[in-house]
């Protein structure tokens, strides 16, 4: 494929590099640079596990709940502003 690419200029200086130590052409050194890149970054990728810690709190509700214990709570504050009559 035949294609314009416009490099920022520490990567042209990494691909002359590469040129240069290992006495590639402009397309292998960019070749190789893009395919090391691209592969590496496949294997090197490790799955996300987000580390839990206890809060130390006790659980009066079930969290799946979480939206009728919120109901509860507003018609509690409901209650208590008619009794203040506001």
């Amino acid at each position: 494929m035949r294609t314009t690419v416009t490099l920022d200029p520490d990567v042209e200086l990494l691909i002359q590099n590469a040129m240069k130590e290992r006495g590639l052409s402009f397309k292998e050194a960019l070749n190789s640079a893009i395919r090391a890149g691209l592969t590496q970054s496949r294997k090197a990728q490790r799955r996300f596990v987000q580390q839990t810690f206890s809060m130390g709190a006790e659980q009066h509700f079930r969290w799946e709940k979480a939206l009728a214990a919120a109901d509860a709570i507003e018609d509690e504050e409901i209650l208590r502003k008619l009794a203040l009559r506001k």
